[in-house]
């Protein structure tokens, strides 16, 4: 079995809470990307368009700053990688996250928690923070996922090893 991590942000205890049973299901360490400035209601307001979070995902180049960044990545060869979506995409601390490690020979795999779109153009915009990586859009994993539910998804990804 390859060793592997859950690395996420939340910015409500969703995509947490999510990841906790993922963690579980995958044998997996945890990790939780947390902003240096932790975000508001107020901030995630999307309805406003001077909200912090509107504001950041306007701006393609803009990387907020992350409080920790002492994760090992170097001892996993799998790391999945989750967050909520925001404006069809990953928050663009997910950027700064895969912009602060080396992950070449590494695999990444996706997984978020949406409101109601889909991952849009996730991927896409992901690939170019972590060169030399193998990156893959894995699943919405809404509706507070069983553990079971995610062993049948990671077995199904066919990328343990075993």
């Amino acid at each position: 079995m390859k060793k592997s991590l859950v690395a996420y942000f939340s910015a409500s205890g969703v995509t947490a809470s999510v990841a906790k049973n993922l963690a579980e299901a995958a044998k997996s360490d945890l990790y939780e990307i947390i902003p240096q400035v932790l975000y508001t209601k107020a901030d995630l307001n999307w309805m406003d368009k001077k909200a912090r979070s509107t504001v950041e995902m306007h701006d393609k180049v803009f990387r907020p700053a992350m409080a920790n960044a002492d994760a090992d990545i170097s001892a996993y060869e799998v790391i999945y990688v989750g967050f909520p979506i925001w404006w069809y995409v990953a928050p663009t601390i997910i950027n700064t996250f895969l912009e602060a490690y080396d992950f070449s020979g590494k695999t990444i795999v996706l997984f978020a928690t949406s409101g109601g779109s889909g991952f849009g153009d996730t991927l896409k915009e992901l690939e170019g923070s972590c060169p030399g990586a193998k990156i893959m859009e894995g699943k919405l994993l809404n509706g507070r996922p069983s553990v079971a539910e995610l062993e049948n998804w990671v077995k199904g990804l066919g990328i343990d090893g075993e």
